[in-house]
């Protein structure tokens, strides 16, 4: 059953009854799908001029919202608790408060499956309810990274098929998401953004209500380049994490500090960007959002062997991150099956409670199937399941166990970890603890 909050107004328009407002409010902006990138985003809109309908369909998101149980910067934590005591937004799971809307943002997850499929169920359906509810003279903007002419496909088509002219009757735009969840330095208003409308006009109705969201406005063409420019993005990092994990082995190869040398290089103020090893990559861009494309040019029978081989490489480094602890442990005349292994930190990033396909959780699932006896600690995430069913609680005293491996994976801002100094073995896969005595790297 479609539910409203406590701040949701008696109104079946879903617009919120505000106390001790300025009647200045213009237009009503509703986001559907409140995770990672949609509260924020949503967040960054709400102001005096601005109805605020936040729409997902997760009753249990909405009740976690409304109680600030969810993970945002400290800064947005302020502006969430601001924006329920004032009642700037209403928060609803029923799709017919969509009619309301002025302006509908969709930010919705687009994952890729066990196959690495993309999977578009949650985005066809979002589309599907934003074109069910369209009205004359509103706005939808797609932010949710996807493939070049999902746009059209899911949103332009169905709303001509209704009797829409888009440009014209309502308006549709894309304009890629750019949320870097736990760096305050990377907020939305910080961040430019790209735009493309399907028309010139639509490009400028998207630009008047996102010009609050971002820096700096940079519109192209369509919504296929800028689609297009979501996947270029991602896609670059991808090929140059792969290739920084490479370079990692070569420098372990000829006894030399990796850090130390992608420092020295990135002195260079041309032509050269850092990038930096890992135990793979985690969330909802890196590890999917290449294979959009990769999956909608095979299709088309054509092949990207660079960014293809990348994401062969990224997608093997947890099980490389196993291996290694294989022989750090056998070299000390020590089995994986059987041995205490812990994992410090299982968020995907540092600084946030995330664990979406994070590679902790690859490497746990490999290192119990081989038979270790493995915990881990991450003071932000206190139980996991993981893809092979596993579950695991947060170990809270780590440095009173004797582990015979402990593998860093996530390092969290302010966290303390003295007592890896101690620690048998320990491999590090962040490559920044290079004051540890028995330390390891891939």
């Amino acid at each position: 059953m479609p539910v409203e909050t406590k701040l949701a107004a008696a109104k079946k328009t879903g617009r919120p009854a505000r106390q001790n407002r300025s009647p200045r409010a213009t237009s009503t902006v509703a986001v559907v799908g409140l995770g990672y990138v949609g509260l924020p985003t949503a967040l960054s809109l709400a102001g005096d001029d601005v109805d605020l309908l936040g729409f997902d369909i997760s009753a249990a998101r909405l009740a976690a919202i409304e109680s600030g149980r969810v993970d945002l910067l400290p800064r947005d934590l302020s502006r969430l608790r601001d924006a329920l005591r004032e009642n700037l937004m209403t928060l609803t799971t029923e799709p017919t408060s969509l009619a309301a809307a002025d302006v509908v943002l969709i930010c919705v997850p687009t994952p890729v499956d066990h196959h690495t499929t993309p999977d578009l169920a949650a985005l066809r359906d979002a589309c599907d309810t934003v074109v069910r509810q369209a009205r004359l003279g509103q706005l939808i903007v797609l932010t949710s990274t996807t493939y070049p002419g999902c746009t059209r496909d899911m949103l332009v088509t169905p709303l001509q098929a209704r009797g829409f002219e888009v440009g014209r009757d309502v308006f549709v735009a894309f304009s890629p998401e750019r949320i870097d969840p736990g760096v305050a330095a990377h907020r939305p208003e910080l961040t430019p953004r790209v735009v493309g409308g399907v028309t010139a006009q639509c490009s400028a109705k998207a630009a008047e209500t996102l010009g609050r969201t971002a820096g700096v406005l940079h519109i192209v063409s369509s919504p296929e380049a800028a689609e297009m420019t979501k996947l270029v993005e991602n896609s670059f990092r991808a090929v140059n994490i792969a290739l920084a994990n490479e370079f990692a082995a070569a420098a372990n190869e000829l006894n030399l500090d990796v850090m130390e040398v992608i420092g020295a290089a990135a002195t260079k103020p041309y032509g050269y960007m850092p990038f930096y090893p890992g135990p793979g990559v985690g969330g909802h861009c890196i590890p999917c959002d290449p294979h959009y494309l990769l999956w909608q040019l095979r299709a088309r029978r054509t092949s990207l062997p660079v960014m293809e081989s990348a994401m062969t490489a990224i997608s093997h480094r947890p099980m490389e991150v196993v291996d290694e602890g294989r022989r750090v442990l056998a070299d000390r005349g020590v089995a994986l099956r059987n041995a205490r292994v812990l994992v410090v930190g299982v968020a995907y990033k540092p600084g946030v409670a995330d664990v979406r396909e994070s590679p902790a959780l690859v490497i746990i699932d490999r290192l119990i199937g081989e038979g270790a006896r493995v915990s881990y600690t991450d003071a932000e995430i206190q139980l996991i399941r993981t893809p092979d069913g596993h579950e695991l609680v947060h170990h809270a005293d780590p440095a009173d166990e004797a582990w015979d491996l402990v593998i860093v994976h996530t390092i969290h801002p302010a966290e303390q970890h003295e007592w890896l100094a101690d620690a048998a073995a320990v491999l590090d896969t962040t490559y920044r603890m290079s004051h540890l005595a028995d330390r390891h790297v891939l």
